[in-house]
């Protein structure tokens, strides 16, 4: 499996894909440089007078909804459409998606669009399955991963998508097979935008024309392992973001397939 991440990371760099960003204020920065890093082509083009333009001309689009706006939906409901019926992937991030009834409808409303891949962390995926007691505090997880396996196979299964869990292990699942995936670092939860970039790259993998499992699975490992190495040289979260960058940067293939560390589990629900 590490093998796979491997080429597909060769083959993301290849294809240096451009990905249209639909995503918050806070991580455009973020995931922009990101994407750039890791061989790809970010767009961060917003306004609904163009987005169903543009989203045919990306390879893949990214949709993130974590400072959503009535405008921000309107594109969301323009882009997502147009970039469907020209056959690009999309992948959908449904930032703090039970914090209010609002952010909850339009996450349930992209999530009814069937995207490719749907990664959040576990409270967001409890929301989005409807779990009880699954409000959010916000951006931040309050379960832990393994808490939200069975509701991702169900919501893999219902949604169409490939569904990500992230957290200290990720959890990908298409309903019918799953993989973990256990690389990554404590210092990612003390950067903001992390798992945003992890949907980016995702973005990334899906428009080099990976499978959403593969390409899932090949987005977070390949994050993972550059935050390891980011960390071995950071002095906290300040240094650890610059040298994140330089990772994804510099990691190579072949590094990949022998950090990453990646196996099958029971896909749950």
């Amino acid at each position: 499996m590490a093998a796979q991440a491997a080429a597909a990371l060769e083959r993301l760099r290849q294809a240096a894909p451009l990905v249209h960003n639909i995503t918050n204020v806070v991580v455009a920065n973020v995931t922009a440089n990101a994407l750039l890093a890791a061989g790809a082509s970010p767009a961060m083009v917003q306004a609904a007078e163009e987005v169903a333009d543009f989203a045919p001309r990306a390879a893949a689009l990214v949709v993130n909804i974590g400072t959503l706006s009535v405008p921000q939906l309107r594109a969301m409901r323009l882009a997502v459409p147009a970039a469907r019926a020209a056959g690009r992937p999309w992948v959908l991030d449904p930032v703090a998606a039970g914090a209010t009834p609002f952010r909850l409808a339009a996450a349930r409303e992209m999530a009814a669009l069937r995207p490719d891949v749907l990664r959040g962390n576990a409270s967001e995926i409890l929301a989005l399955a409807g779990e009880d007691g699954a409000a959010s505090r916000g951006v931040d997880s309050a379960h832990p991963t393994a808490a939200a396996h069975a509701a991702a196979a169900r919501l893999a299964r219902s949604t169409g998508a490939t569904v990500a869990v992230t957290g200290a292990v990720d959890h990908v699942t298409n309903g019918e097979r799953a993989v973990a995936v256990a690389n990554g670092h404590p210092l990612l939860t003390r950067v903001t935008g992390m798992g945003c970039t992890a949907t980016a790259l995702i973005g990334a993998f899906l428009g080099a024309g990976l499978p959403p499992m593969e390409a899932a699975t090949a987005g977070l490992a390949l994050l993972g392992v550059a935050a390891e190495r980011a960390a071995a040289e950071a002095r906290g979260p300040g240094s650890f973001q610059v040298a994140l960058l330089d990772a994804l940067h510099g990691l190579r293939a072949a590094d990949l397939a022998g950090a990453a560390r990646l196996a099958p589990v029971p896909a749950g629900g």
